[in-house]
């Protein structure tokens, strides 16, 4: 779309103050989407910013929630259990052998509403990779601040919002409607007009975050091919052990003169 990424936009912007009630405007955008998704049964498991697209360059722009290519299903039921995920913004569940549901997609929007708020993410690696060890660990115990200077203007009803979609039991984690109702987004014309540190650092450190996304992509292509189908070994290549006996069977028949038939 020719309106860009949310967070390119938002660079854009240069001295121009990014604002905590803008902020709370653009996740009230989000949650509408994901309001319908969910409403339907239907889990994105790939809520990220390259995803939120605006449909056009001026003011009255729509933001819109792209790729499907992970989207599925799911019910209690037919819960999810394939790992497809972007590593920042993915929910502990999904790391682990666990099913999973919809509620992955909430904690996608708490890091993305963190990263609106101050311009860098909750969870990160130390290391350079897209994700690391050390940045699954915190992710699975919930490990993150609200440092400063970025965090000591904003308000307490979105940190507590962002506590409440970073739970790391998604029991216990806010579900879309009871985002929708939060006052923080439910109530965005009282939400302070308090000028955010967003622009600044994500114009700083843009080529780190292209480096980012660019790890995250390659960490992605194995898991965008088809995650719903399994590999089938050749049977020439084959190491099932069952197989093998049958072969050598097989074979000792066809040495007594026997012969074998094999269905194509």
């Amino acid at each position: 779309m020719e309106g860009g990424e949310l967070f390119n936009r938002i660079q854009a912007r240069g001295d121009q103050a990014f604002t905590e009630k803008e902020a709370s405007e653009i996740m009230r955008d989000i949650g509408t989407a994901i309001e319908y998704l969910h409403s339907i049964e239907i889990a994105h498991r790939d809520i990220k910013p390259e995803n939120l697209l605006y449909t056009n360059t001026n003011k009255k722009g729509i933001l819109k929630l792209t790729d499907f290519g992970f989207a599925k299903e799911t019910t209690l039921h037919n819960p999810l259990q394939t790992p497809c995920y972007t590593p920042y913004y993915v929910a502990p569940e999904v790391l682990g052998p666990e099913k999973y549901d919809k509620s992955c997609d909430m904690w996608s929007l708490g890091v993305i509403m963190y990263i609106l708020l101050c311009g860098f993410p909750p969870f990160y690696s130390n290391t350079g990779q897209a994700i690391s060890p050390g940045m699954k660990k915190r992710i699975r115990m919930g490990q993150y601040e609200f440092p400063n200077p970025e965090w000591a203007e904003v308000s307490q009803d979105a940190k507590d919002l962002i506590q409440k979609l970073l739970k790391t039991d998604p029991n216990e984690r806010m579900t879309i409607t009871q985002f929708m109702n939060h006052p923080w987004i439910n109530k965005s014309m009282v939400v302070p007009s308090t000028p955010l540190h967003t622009t600044r650092v994500l114009t700083e450190d843009r080529e780190l975050w292209e480096d980012v996304k660019e790890e995250m992509t390659s960490a992605l292509a194995t898991m965008r091919v088809d995650y719903d189908q399994v590999k089938i070994k050749d049977l020439d290549t084959s190491s099932n052990p069952l197989l093998n006996k049958r072969r050598k069977k097989a074979a000792a028949g066809a040495k007594g003169g026997s012969t074998v038939c094999q269905s194509q």
